[in-house]
């Protein structure tokens, strides 16, 4: 090849270099200046990214919300435990009470303090009513003799107490004065209930003989008629003890050939002596805190 030829060929290649390496910078400048994005693409991406602010928003929100339901869970359990931890002290220490015949200033304030909530609650009335119905279907399976010597004895000691001896614990005198009408108009019921099936019904008290006149009175005002007898106490019973004088009481009437077919009172001391008969039944008394029901439904606090 001449010495023209060759030179020739070398600056071909040399342009080609030189456009070539110019092409590979105008490639270079493309990139490092960005990339071109028409106006609908920008829309787009942009109401992407807010969709996605948003969604992290409501997630944020979400989980603050179930950590607080949480959190309000558990101090529901918390104080749901501590309830059930006062109902069942209270319970324990009721029947402890009415196995020692305790009076109420012997009563914990929480215990006071739940007894008002036994009663506004509605629990102490289904007790009542349960305790009534109980009765009911027990003497409706029987049928008392001919001869009236099949009775039924009835306390009548606390239908016929004018102040509750249990008032002075109560804040909220209208609610255990609700109570107690309730009560009397309960056992009244049943007592004429109990008539016109055919029981004779013994009405037993704990007060004096003297007091006869009035308690007659008294149990006439308050509806009640008809009754076989009316025990009281006798001049030389008042020192007795109350569980010795209505141990005695239901003795002699067993001596005197009278059958006690059921019991019905809402004090321990008078179903725990000797001669009960064949069935003894007791009525609810918010004095010892019967607290007979799911905790939970009671369970709630006022």
């Amino acid at each position: 090849m001449s010495a023209y030829a060759h030179q020739m060929e070398r600056e071909f290649s040399a342009q080609s270099l030189s456009s070539r390496g110019g092409s590979e910078m105008g490639s270079q400048y493309v990139v490092e200046s960005g990339f071109y994005m028409t106006t609908f693409a920008a829309a787009v991406f942009i109401g992407g990214l807010i969709t996605v602010g948003i969604l992290l928003v409501t997630l944020l929100i979400t989980l603050a919300v179930m950590l607080q339901a949480c959190q309000s869970r558990s101090s529901g359990v918390v104080e749901m435990v501590k309830s059930s931890d006062d109902y069942s002290f209270c319970k324990t220490f009721a029947l402890y009470a009415e196995l020692n015949s305790l009076g109420a200033d012997d009563f914990p304030a929480i215990c006071k303090s739940l007894a008002i909530r036994y009663i506004k609650e509605g629990q102490y009335a289904r007790d009542l009513n349960f305790s009534m119905q109980l009765a009911e279907s027990y003497f409706n399976m029987l049928t008392p003799s001919y001869d009236g010597r099949d009775v039924v004895l009835m306390d009548i000691d606390d239908i016929l107490t004018s102040t509750p001896q249990y008032a002075s614990i109560l804040i909220e005198r209208d609610c255990i004065e609700e109570a107690k009408h309730l009560k009397h108009m309960l056992t009244l019921k049943l007592f004429m209930k109990l008539q016109a099936s055919g029981w004779p019904v013994s009405l037993l008290s704990r007060k004096a003989e003297g007091q006869r006149n009035a308690t007659t009175e008294l149990l006439l005002s308050a509806g009640f008629r008809g009754w076989s007898s009316l025990i009281m106490r006798l001049d030389n019973e008042m020192q007795m003890d109350s569980r010795e004088y209505l141990s005695r009481q239901r003795t002699i009437m067993q001596k005197e050939g009278f059958h006690i077919t059921g019991l019905i009172s809402s004090q321990m001391e008078a179903l725990t002596c000797q001669c009960l008969g064949k069935r003894v039944f007791m009525l609810p008394n918010p004095l010892y805190y019967k607290f007979n029901h799911d905790i939970h439904s009671s369970k709630t606090a006022e």
